[in-house]
């Protein structure tokens, strides 16, 4: 599950997505020459080096899709068409997932956006970058169509998007749009990355150029931004660490680089700091090392990572996702001193409160994580390499004779058994010590926003980026989550990209149910009623064949004799190309959650 691939920055193998370029070829249009405004918006976004756009398509932005399909041959970027806008932007967040670059998204005026909301705010949340290009009507009021283009024009359509979005734009002519474009992918991709959205007029696109439009070099316009760690907070930082007897590690928001995971390796073993990580966060540091303490999870920490914490007499924390929350969760008052490593703090703004509470912190590093611990583990100078802790790692114990998530767990793992695996994606009843990471792609995250149906779509673009990496992409979706996202499995179906879903299907939104225990508990009411409006059953939903209807090969697993079976033959359909869906009927239940873990997600 852990064998090395080729880094995440690679550019896209075309034999590996050859079988993905074969599809919707257009007749040659025979265009040499941009001829309208939104031909010149797309070899903006040819030049930025993005292979593909996922999109739901609308007339606010029919321009700009002749001059994909009919100026650039749909190809660089290649269209994704979805079914959906939440699925077409969560492509492009689970593209970035992997590759940590933006891809592009497009969505069909106000209304589009509006669908694109809940993805673009998980997106948001976890801190990934992407280009949304939307459109509106005629801003002359004159030129609209009737009734249609008045209902699909907004005043300020950014406006829906801008808390939680980097940048956005409303260009008014065709060169200012290729400007849009270039600012858009340079403040996305700039670190802490995110979305960026950019909205054409209709006429913009649709309006013949007077004037030939001179070309330029897309890459002057986006200069590499790389911050530096200030040499006084490293050198601070050092002597906090050098003289620390308890340090520990709060591994958080950083890259997919194999490189930067093992200067983690070395940085935590010269210490001998224990380690944490968080599946909130893609994979930080390997997990069955003798430095990580306990095992990562969602909900609540692990008690030996709680411990860890609250015996630390300094803290260093890797971009951690939540420091105070974190704190405030082992018990409040932390007399260890915090180094902080982020350069979150700039992107923080107030309409949403995902940058979480205030938390102390004794030395501030102004940089991203992946940049500054090099420069610490120098500065921490060669020393005396800590004995590392003896603590052997379990699995899971196992008993009963129905499935439980642990049970599909340890089934999953038997049949993937020596493939490097990718987890997409993982269902809150996920236990995180059923499953070793130890590299940085062997898991990426969460969906960022606690955006209920973004599981499946985030899949299919990541997915879509380990094409030819040697890679088995699985994501482990709730039945909730399958259920609100499913349609984005057609697109994988459609464009040959290769994905197993396995579904924790418990036949419930079971997270409420814990709320409504919580909430009885308190009021002393009967907790046996917690179930009411939130059981997904009777009739039980046939997500095989949901699935079959999206042209995925679909399997229901009621067993446990029947478990290993199903899942060789699943994993047999996407090793050779297809797309595959578990519906494995599990025990309603989350691993180690009480009423008093719930959280916002289902």
């Amino acid at each position: 599950m852990s064998k090395t691939i080729p880094p995440s920055t690679a550019p896209i193998s075309q034999e590996a997505h050859a079988d993905t370029a074969a599809v919707d070829r257009p007749v040659p249009a025979g265009v040499n020459a941009a001829a309208f405004g939104s031909d010149v918006v797309a070899e903006a976004i040819r030049s930025l080096d993005i292979p593909y756009i996922a999109l739901n398509p609308g007339a606010s932005y029919r321009g700009l899709h002749d001059s994909l399909v009919n100026y650039l041959g749909n190809e660089q970027p290649q269209m994704l068409l979805c079914l959906h806008e939440e699925s077409a932007v969560a492509i492009a967040h689970g593209y970035a997932k992997v590759t940590g670059k933006a891809m592009a998204a497009a969505v069909h005026s106000n209304v589009g956006l509006m669908h694109a909301t809940m993805s673009v705010f998980n997106a948001w949340c976890d801190r990934m970058p992407m280009i949304i290009i939307g459109a509106t009507g005629p801003n002359d009021a004159n030129k609209r169509r009737p009734w249609i283009e008045w209902i699909h024009t907004a005043r300020d359509q950014g406006a829906l998007v801008r808390g939680y979005t980097k940048w956005d734009d409303q260009p008014g002519s065709p060169v200012a749009a290729r400007e849009s474009v270039l600012r858009a992918a340079w403040i996305a991709n700039t670190a802490p990355c995110g979305p960026t959205y950019v909205n054409l007029d209709v006429e913009l696109q649709e309006s013949k150029l007077t004037e030939t439009v001179a070309p330029i070099d897309a890459q002057r316009y986006m200069p590499v931004v790389k911050g530096a760690p200030d040499a006084e907070a490293i050198k601070a930082a050092a002597a906090l660490l050098n003289a620390a007897k308890n340090p520990v590690i709060l591994a958080g928001r950083v890259s997919r680089d194999l490189e930067a995971w093992n200067t983690r390796i070395k940085l935590a073993e010269r210490l001998g700091a224990l380690v944490t990580t968080d599946l909130k966060v893609a994979a930080a540091f390997p997990t069955d090392h003798p430095l990580h303490a306990g095992a990562p999870g969602v909900i609540g920490l692990d008690p030996k990572a709680a411990d860890a914490i609250r015996n630390a007499d300094v803290i260093l924390s890797l971009d951690w996702l939540d420091i105070a929350g974190t704190f405030k969760a082992v018990g409040g008052t932390i007399a260890a001193k915090v180094i902080q490593m982020s350069v979150d703090h700039r992107l923080h703004n107030g309409w949403s409160m995902d940058y979480q509470g205030l938390p102390p912190v004794d030395v501030m590093i102004d940089c991203e994580p992946d940049l500054a611990v090099p420069a610490l583990l120098a500065a921490l100078g060669n020393g005396t390499a800590r004995e590392l802790p003896k603590t052997p790692r379990e699995f899971p114990k196992l008993s009963g004779t129905k499935i439980t998530v642990d049970h599909m767990a340890d089934a999953l793992r038997r049949a993937v058994g020596e493939r490097p695996t990718t987890l997409t994606h993982l269902s809150l009843s996920w236990n995180g010590a059923s499953w070793p990471l130890r590299h940085p792609l062997d898991y990426l995250g969460s969906d960022g926003g606690g955006g209920v149906g973004g599981g499946p779509g985030i899949s299919v673009g990541a997915a879509l980026a380990l094409k030819g990496s040697g890679r088995l992409p699985v994501a482990v979706c709730g039945d909730g989550d399958l259920l609100m996202g499913i349609t984005s499995l057609w697109t994988a179906v459609h464009y040959h990209i290769p994905l197993l879903i396995v579904v924790a299907n418990n036949r419930s939104f079971f997270n409420d149910e814990l709320h409504q225990e919580r909430v009885a508990r308190m009021r002393s009411r009967p907790v046996e009623n917690r179930w009411i409006g939130q059981r997904i059953s009777e009739p039980d939903i046939d997500l095989a064949g949901m699935a079959r209807a999206q042209g995925a090969e679909g399997f229901t697993v009621e067993t446990l004799a029947e478990i290993d079976g199903v899942l060789a033959q699943a994993i047999a359909v996407v090793e050779a190309g297809g797309v595959a869906v578990v519906d494995v009927r599990v025990e309603v239940g989350y691993a180690g959650t009480t009423a008093q873990g719930a959280t916002g997600q289902k």
